[in-house]
């Protein structure tokens, strides 16, 4: 006989006493019976003891001589549970807002921070929520705690008042890949507030005032620059018009006189201080 055929013949095989090694055995179908039996002869009276009700955001998690009935929850709706047999845990797959508390961080820069934030998560799968941890809510919250620290410890002070959003995208991807074998899915992370010691807002305050002074002085010399290549363009076409220049005198006197009335300006011209000037260096 050719060995190939038998190999599968023989995984087969192997396959079938794996799945009743995983079933309740002989006593155990003896056990269900005899419950089945004793709802039958208690009827009505046993039929408020084996009917449940699951709400529509609820699912059942049934457990028959203590292994998981079907590998899936049951519910919503009616489910039967077999007295003495049977026990069920429910478990509710709405949202879950955890509030983390102010968590005492050292960032990147040793700056010592206080934060806090929300996580947001859901129960998607009820058989491993019961099946592989203890408390599933505690787990999370104890999770979150510890995934907060560790990530904020590797950014800056800087990096954290600015990337929150970012931030908060890497703990809910860590988180949500750590707690897919528990079958929650976390919907939200967010970075609440950050708080900073007194004196480091102080010396923040001072550098950020610092750092505005220096861009206004760039700016002033920025415009100083600005307006004495105008003035020196200005001055090119001047002298190439000498009653332009007059012109431009008696503007001047004409603006003087429409903003402060009680001025008295005498006009004199230009020509003459020249002429005055001349005078001084031939004396």
């Amino acid at each position: 006989m050719d060995p190939q055929r038998e190999t599968p013949k023989k995984n087969n095989t192997e396959h079938l006493i794996a799945d009743r090694r995983d079933g309740i055995g002989v006593c155990g179908w003896i056990l269900v019976s005899l419950s089945f039996l004793l709802v039958l002869i208690t009827f009505p009276v046993s039929i408020w003891a084996c009917v449940k009700v699951i709400r529509e955001y609820e699912r059942a998690v049934v457990f028959r001589l203590g292994r998981i009935l079907c590998k899936k929850p049951k519910g919503p709706g009616l489910i039967v549970i077999l007295p003495c047999t049977d026990t069920f845990i429910k478990v509710d797959l709405r949202t879950v807002a955890s509030k983390i508390p102010p968590q005492e961080i050292l960032t990147k820069d040793a700056v010592t921070t206080q934060v806090d934030g929300v996580v947001y998560y859901r129960i998607h799968s009820a058989v491993s929520a019961v099946a592989n941890v203890t408390d599933v809510h505690s787990a999370t919250f104890l999770l979150a705690q510890a995934t907060l620290r560790n990530i904020l410890g590797t950014q800056s002070l800087t990096q954290l008042l600015a990337g929150r959003e970012e931030i908060a995208r890497s703990i809910q991807a860590t988180l949500d890949s750590a707690l897919e074998q528990w079958g929650i899915k976390v919907a939200r992370v967010e970075i609440k507030d950050v708080r900073i010691p007194v004196a480091m807002q102080r010396a923040m305050a001072a550098e950020a005032e610092a750092a505005r002074e220096a861009r206004a002085k760039i700016v002033a010399a920025e415009g100083e620059r600005n307006a004495s290549k105008a003035l020196k363009q200005a001055s090119v076409v001047l002298s190439e018009s000498p009653a332009g220049l007059q012109l431009r005198y008696l503007q001047t006197l004409t603006t003087l006189a429409a903003e402060n009335n009680s001025t008295i300006v005498f006009p004199l011209p230009v020509n003459m201080l020249e002429n005055l000037g001349q005078k001084n260096r031939g004396g």
